[in-house]
């Protein structure tokens, strides 16, 4: 039998997910703790607190639009109050022509905390999976300034 903190985790992410792909990021900062803090490959440094990642995603409300992903090889590794989900994430695109394609494609962390009454994130971290500048590098080329 699954074990039931991995799915109310995997529940609570796919929520997030489902609201973030129709332009609504308050899926996320409903689920952050106070104290998040998160890292992105768009931004040059960490971010700190839920203010700071309110006014993060301020700009991207009703921009965003992800019909349809897939969550690839999710694994939750739970203690009694802490939780590590990783998993790969394939977004979808809709054509102009009514078809479909692979949009963009992430690896992503998050790091969950149960309260007395819920589980919240506590960090979130997310970067480009095999992102397209860095597949011919060799582990020295990766390394070089």
């Amino acid at each position: 039998m699954p074990n039931p903190t991995a799915d109310q985790i995997l529940e609570l992410e796919r929520a997030a997910l489902d609201r973030w792909g129709k332009g609504d990021p308050s899926g996320y900062t409903d689920l952050y703790a106070s104290d998040v803090t998160y890292f992105d490959p768009l931004v040059g440094a960490r971010v700190d607190g839920l203010p700071a990642m309110r006014a993060y995603y301020e700009p991207w409300i009703g921009k965003i639009s992800v019909p349809r992903y897939v969550i690839l090889n999710p694994c939750v590794v739970a203690a009694a109050d802490l939780s590590v989900l990783t998993y790969n994430l394939v977004n979808y695109q809709r054509s102009p022509d009514g078809g479909e394609s692979i949009g963009s494609c992430w690896n992503c962390t998050e790091v969950y905390r149960r309260t007395s009454t819920r589980w919240e994130i506590v960090h979130s971290h997310w970067s480009f999976t095999q992102h397209a500048a860095f597949r011919n590098l060799s582990p020295q080329q990766t390394e070089a300034g």
